[in-house]
């Protein structure tokens, strides 16, 4: 090897055998390895020498083992024996090949094939052609006749790419620019060069812009490059508006079209811009897209466009009234508002398989995870909220106090927090966040300083209800109109509910579990706000305080929670057609003090208490599957926040980053 005496000057011994020893060699050692002279302890050994980046092993077959690494000026005792076998590693050798072919191409020497590109000759080596390129491997190792040709002719690649390429096999480097980039991915994709396809992959991922995300990704599917068509893909979503009003967009094929329509990943404010979005593609080549119409009007989530818009701008445009199917779907969507705020519930599976009654994530609104507790019993101020298109968590503005088992809700936008404990005193006072200005104003108190409330919106007053303080568990009711800032008493529950569950159902509040001050209740009650009264329904299945209710699909689901002496994994489901609770898959763990709600049709169970520590996992369900699965954790262990799911724009909300000490789980 190239400079071997110096770089032996750098040597490093690695001994195995039964026994470890040093040694300070000198250099005329080396020469004694052919003639017997190099020291060696017996015959049963292995020695390995490692000359920087160059590894020499002795080998006797050693059955014993003992390794040291030595340096120079350690000491090894002589040895008798003579060396038998030694196997030397060059790791620098193949470096030094690649140079020596390098400059053999660089001087055209002992070439043995030409590659005829266009006008081009290149000359070139079969052996380093089959090394990089599979497609070379298979043309010159078979019986194919370009094997057994000195000139071997390249169709579909132009001269430029084609040196391009042939330079990288021996030089490891490639010129990408936006000019050369589409032929150069276009000729590896062909050559099956996948390190350069990959380059030019990930250039054009970086410059994908509004103006021509539509076109790569096209030239990806070509190509056959997913990774890039899925960057374009993704791209496209996350800027659909703007890829509107390119060039490009009316030119897209329907296919294409329905893909990117259908999915939940487009970022939108409103169902509406998806809707015209259609219609302004088919009219732009009416004769040839009107037959396609159906199909895009079906990946439209018409029942989540407004009433009003539905009832007058899509029923009175002619396109939709000249198509069946188009008004079949209209219809489902006028139904589904009907029957969401006027009639009976839809069963769980007629809504979740239908992806058109599911927002898309960048409508299915923000994730709330507001106050709670952690092991230090300090109540929080910070806020956390997930954004699902993301996966991501993030802090908004903190509470003006503190707040353990607060209420909370969200109304016209706004996230609503109510009571709770600050962890020196019961509150009645309540604020509001406003995702437009990430501030929260504090508005009129409650009449009631107390924990353990629950909080929810029938029509347009809100409604607080239940709770406790030190002394007391409450049936009280205190209904606040939004309009007028002012809190009023409405009918008292029949029961008193510390650490209750409450959910708004076609046009009644419902109250589950909670604690009268002696034990955890079962029982559950219902209130009519035309005739202001309660009345009791069937009885939960599990005694169940400090849980979470939500609606989902016409059904009420309760979940986690604490009976008398220990937290629950279990969720029930009521059915207020047959007034009868179910059990249900359970959580993975056992949650109470969990925070719950409703995002994209599916349930949300946060943090919460195991018996042993605080939580800051999360689990999520979905109602077709009957499947719960993890989802990211949130930055801090909590119990007793309030989690709500506010119906905003994730892209209003600032990132205020963590300001609040993150504490203990245990």
């Amino acid at each position: 090897m190239k400079d071997f005496m110096k770089k032996l000057r750098q040597l490093s011994y690695t001994l195995r055998g039964s026994q470890c020893y040093h040694a300070d060699y000198q250099l005329r050692n080396v020469n004694h390895v052919n003639d017997g002279g190099f020291p060696l302890r017996r015959p049963n050994s292995t020695i390995i020498i490692e000359i920087s980046g160059t590894t020499t092993t002795i080998n006797n077959n050693a059955p014993e083992k003992c390794a040291a690494v030595t340096k120079m000026g350690d000491k090894i005792p002589e040895f008798q024996e003579p060396i038998t076998s030694l196997t030397f590693e060059c790791h620098t050798h193949w470096q030094d090949s690649f140079h020596v072919l390098r400059d053999l191409y660089e001087r055209r020497a002992l070439c043995d094939v030409t590659l005829a590109v266009g006008s081009a000759r290149l000359q070139c080596h079969r052996l380093v052609l089959a090394c990089c390129s599979p497609y070379f491997q298979a043309m010159l190792t078979s019986e194919m006749r370009e094997s057994r040709e000195d000139v071997v002719p390249i169709h579909d690649i132009d001269e430029a790419s084609m040196e391009a390429l042939v330079s990288f096999m021996y030089t490891s480097k490639v010129l990408l620019t936006v000019d050369n980039v589409q032929k150069l991915l276009r000729a590896s994709s062909l050559l099956q060069i996948e390190m350069v396809a990959k380059a030019c992959c990930d250039f054009m991922t970086s410059h994908l812009h509004p103006t021509n995300c539509l076109g790569v990704r096209s030239f990806a599917e070509l190509h056959g490059q997913n990774e890039l068509l899925r960057a374009a893909d993704s791209f496209t979503c996350d800027r659909f508006p703007e890829v509107l009003a390119s060039e490009e967009f009316p030119t897209i094929t329907a296919s294409h079209f329905y893909d990117i329509i259908a999915s939940s990943d487009i970022r939108i404010l409103s169902e509406t811009q998806v809707y015209n979005a259609v219609l302004k593609w088919v009219r732009y080549d009416l004769p040839k897209r009107e037959a396609d119409l159906p199909k895009l009007i079906s990946a439209v989530r018409l029942p989540l466009v407004p009433l009003g818009f539905l009832m007058e701008v899509v029923e009175s445009e002619e396109l939709i009234k000249k198509c069946h199917r188009c008004r079949d779907l209209l219809d489902e969507a006028k139904n589904y508002h009907l029957s969401v705020n006027k009639v009976a519930p839809l069963s769980p599976k007629s809504v979740s398989q239908s992806q058109r009654f599911q927002p898309r994530k960048s409508t299915a609104g923000v994730l709330f995870v507001v106050g709670g507790r952690g092991a230090s019993g300090d109540p929080f101020k910070s806020i956390e909220c997930y954004d699902l298109r993301n996966n991501r968590w993030f802090h908004v503005a903190e509470l003006n106090y503190k707040r353990r088992h607060v209420g909370v809700l969200s109304a016209g936008g706004k996230v609503y927090a109510a009571g709770g404990h600050d962890g020196k005193d019961h509150l009645n006072s309540m604020e509001v966040f406003e995702p437009k200005t990430n501030k929260w104003t504090l508005v009129s108190p409650m009449k009631t300083k107390r924990r353990g409330l629950a909080v929810t919106q029938l029509g347009g007053p809100l409604y607080a209800i239940g709770g406790l303080d030190d002394n007391t568990c409450f049936s009280e009711v205190e209904r606040y109109d939004i309009a007028s800032d002012s809190w009023s008493y409405a009918a008292p529950m029949i029961m008193a509910r510390g650490g209750v569950a409450v959910e708004t159902l076609n046009d009644h509040i419902y109250a589950v579990g909670g604690n009268d001050g002696s034990t955890t209740l079962n029982t559950c009650e219902r209130y009519d706000p035309h005739l202001n009264k309660w009345t009791m329904i069937a009885a939960m299945q599990t005694r169940r305080a400090g849980g979470g209710v939500l609606a989902l699909n016409g059904y009420l689901y309760v979940i986690g929670g604490f009976d008398d002496s220990s937290p629950l994994n279990s969720v029930e489901r009521y059915d207020p057609r047959t007034k009868a609770w179910t059990s249900i898959k359970p959580m993975s763990m056992c949650r109470g003090g969990v925070g719950v709600s409703v995002i994209s049709g599916k349930i949300y169970a946060i943090g919460g208490h195991n018996g042993s520590s605080y939580l800051m996992s999360g689990e999520c369900y979905d109602p077709v599957t009957e499947k719960w699965t993890p989802i990211k954790d949130i930055s801090t262990c909590r119990a007793g926040a309030g989690v709500v799911t506010c119906h905003c724009p994730v892209q209003l909300l600032k990132d205020v980053g963590k300001t609040s000490r993150v504490h203990s789980c245990v």
